[in-house]
């Protein structure tokens, strides 16, 4: 018997795990909708010239075509910039704070043989208009009250800079191109190659150690203290966001100095969501202040995306775990 493929990073979702999709789905968005974030969609296709502003990066949309005027569209790798988009041009005269929602695909280039999902669903919001730390206290209480209503148990949510360990790199006045390496390191969590690539800058025993030790610091507010000049600015913000935070909602939260993330727009507060069923991140967000003005509206913003798929196998293992 002959069965046709399908493309690798891409699956077939059967109705037994369809309807339980649908039903967590559907907790999720009325969550959103409780919040007050309304839902949008956006096309699948986007002109390249639209997502280019987001400064992708690590997420740079891998799928394009020519439309009939020779236009160079893209499937969309993210739906932050889209949303910004219509944020600066559908709401131009609309007083901010805007609060949207989404419940849809993203598609990225995936390497063989590395288990990756060329086409994901993902559920999040994006609020825009609103500064930190209020608005990132808003988003972080909305993505655990989501998670809560999913059924997730035994995540964690870890919060940390964009500007961390980039102004620490500046501070210690490491050139440019070892920066970006660096950082690279870091985005892939690769502790290693970070080490290799501090010691061949040949710092001074202090300097190269903090470079190495940052990474490291995860815990709760206690991480925050006695750290040196470079990191007192973003460990300010961080404490002000967690100040304003529910019980419910702190109790979740880790101070994460390590966490750099791969897209190039976020400007302030990162996130990012473990679970100990799950051995890679089930969503993410953060602050990309400047995003906004490149569509010709300039506002502070903050969202977040959780990974639907990744989220189900979550529960799963959370569920096989408590039955063992």
């Amino acid at each position: 018997m002959v069965v046709d493929r399908i493309p690798s990073g891409t699956r077939d979702v059967l109705p037994d795990e369809m309807r339980e999709l649908r039903a967590m789905t559907n907790r999720i968005r009325n969550v959103f909708e409780a919040a007050g974030y309304g839902e949008v969609y956006t096309p699948a296709l986007e002109y390249e010239n639209t997502l280019a502003r987001g400064d992708l990066r690590a997420a740079r949309p891998a799928y394009r075509v020519f439309d009939e005027h020779g236009n160079v569209l893209v499937l969309r790798s993210d739906m932050t910039v889209p949303i910004a988009r219509v944020a600066a041009t559908r709401y131009s005269h609309v007083a901010p704070p805007l609060r949207f929602s989404y419940l849809a695909h993203a598609y990225r280039g995936v390497r063989p043989q590395r288990g990756q999902s060329r086409e994901f669903l993902q559920a999040g919001v994006e609020l825009i208009g609103a500064a930190a730390p209020e608005g990132t206290a808003e988003a972080l209480t909305v993505l655990c009250a989501a998670l809560d209503a999913a059924g997730l148990e035994t995540y964690r949510v870890g919060l940390g800079d964009a500007s961390l360990f980039p102004g620490l790199l500046e501070a210690l006045h490491v050139p440019d191109t070892a920066r970006e390496r660096i950082l690279t390191e870091l985005v892939q969590g690769d502790f290693v190659g970070l080490q290799r690539e501090v010691t061949a800058l040949g710092l001074a025993g202090g300097d190269a150690e903090l470079l190495l030790e940052v990474p490291r610091l995860r815990g709760g507010p206690e991480v925050l203290d006695a750290l040196p000049n470079p990191l007192r600015n973003p460990a300010t913000g961080m404490r002000a966001v967690h100040a304003l935070l529910n019980p419910q909602t702190a109790e979740r939260i880790i101070f994460d100095l390590g966490l750099v993330r791969s897209l190039g727009y976020y400007t302030g507060a990162v996130f990012q969501v473990y679970d100990p069923a799950l051995g890679v991140s089930i969503g993410s967000g953060g602050r990309y202040d400047d995003l906004l003005g490149r569509f010709g509206r300039p506002m502070p913003a903050v969202g977040f995306a959780v990974n639907v798929e990744r989220l189900h196998i979550a529960l799963a293992g959370e569920e096989r775990g408590r039955s063992g």
